[in-house]
């Protein structure tokens, strides 16, 4: 038996996902834990997803204020097991995306693993994105062969997809490599428009999103963006969709309401999955859901509209809670670097080859 920790910061940045799995062979989640982001580091973050003053400095800051909140709840949870750091194998520590550009031939994850491995006593595992990215991939997603090894049993065609601050599809069919990609924007626009209307940080069941009514003006206006029109290996992120696009494609319309500018975001997050869905695998029997979005009681129902001969479900339907398959899956993504095994896929990221991601840092 051997215990690893996964720990995620999402683009959400609504806090940290901790997860501890055992594998042996198969993936079983013995426990979790979850931190608020406080409102600060949040903030900083955030601002560090653009260019600004002195953000090398910023960023190093910013990350050991991550690292020791990362490193307090892997405590707390060891805590609450009556386990040793000696008993973990290792932790999957995913780190906080700043910048991703693999256009560009890189992208940031910040997250110090050796002031983690330091501050727990536990060897960590990390970087996990820069040597698909090196192998002329995306770099992201990663998670489909997670998805593939926790659902792929079962026969016929089968999509998983997170909903956090953008939406993944990881597309599963036996017989055939995992496929998967980008779909665009899942709450990150949503969570953005809200803040800046309201000062909440979501739209709780996306009530908000339900009082109002989609325009086609403006949603034509967003689906017109590159990023739409091109097929997978895709990845994005706050670098394209953020709320200053936004504000440029709402000052370039009539005005409209709120509430109707709420609507029309969920119906892009729900379309571009939909659309994306049925261009790559048009027989899809079932969508499993994971990540914040599956707890967005008007996105589920949009989509189970969309998608009326599929089954649409949480991942809970299938023994996993939603909230905790990504921190997972960097758990998992830490023993697959520690035993060598390659844990891209090239159907997905569109690397030259399979590679073992993450580097390590020793306890």
């Amino acid at each position: 038996m051997s215990l690893y920790i996964g720990v995620m910061s999402g683009t959400s940045l609504d806090g940290l996902d901790i997860a501890l799995i055992e594998q042996d062979p198969t993936i079983k989640l013995i426990a979790n834990h979850y931190i608020p982001m406080p409102d600060t580091l949040r903030t900083e973050l955030l601002d560090l997803c653009a260019s600004g003053p002195d953000e090398i400095a910023r960023s190093a800051i910013a990350q050991q204020h991550w690292v020791t909140l990362a490193a307090q709840g892997i405590h707390a949870l060891l805590d609450q097991q009556n386990l040793k750091p000696q008993d973990i194998r290792a932790i999957g520590s995913h780190g906080q995306t700043i910048r991703h550009e693999p256009a560009r031939g890189f992208t940031v994850q910040i997250g110090n693993p050796a002031l983690l491995t330091e501050l727990t006593g536990i060897a960590v595992v990390s970087d996990f994105r820069s040597r698909d990215v090196a192998a002329g991939g995306q770099g992201a997603p990663l998670v489909p062969a997670f998805h593939e090894a926790l659902f792929g049993e079962q026969t016929g065609q089968r999509a998983v997809l997170n909903v956090g601050g953008f939406s993944n599809l990881s597309l599963i069919e036996t017989g055939k490599p995992v496929a998967g990609f980008d779909c665009g924007p899942g709450n990150v626009l949503l969570d953005a428009w809200i803040h800046h209307q309201r000062g909440e940080h979501f739209d709780r069941d996306g009530q908000w999103a339900a009082s109002g009514k989609v325009q086609p003006q403006l949603l034509n206006a967003l689906l017109s963006d590159p990023f739409f029109q091109t097929k997978g290996p895709k990845s994005t992120g706050r670098e394209v969709f953020n709320l200053k696009w936004l504000q440029q494609h709402l000052g370039q319309l009539p005005a409209f309401q709120p509430q109707d500018v709420q609507a029309t975001l969920l119906e892009l997050t729900a379309l571009t999955v939909v659309e994306s869905l049925q261009a790559a695998q048009s027989g899809t029997q079932t969508l499993l859901i994971c990540g914040g979005g599956a707890h967005n009681a008007t996105l589920m129902k949009r989509l189970a509209a969309l998608l009326p001969n599929t089954q649409v479900d949480s991942t809970a339907s299938y023994g996993v809670s939603p909230d905790w398959v990504e921190a997972m899956a960097f758990a998992w993504l830490a023993h697959c670097c520690l035993e060598g095994i390659a844990a891209n896929r090239p159907s997905v990221t569109g690397a030259r080859g399979l590679r073992v991601l993450g580097a390590i840092y020793p306890a």
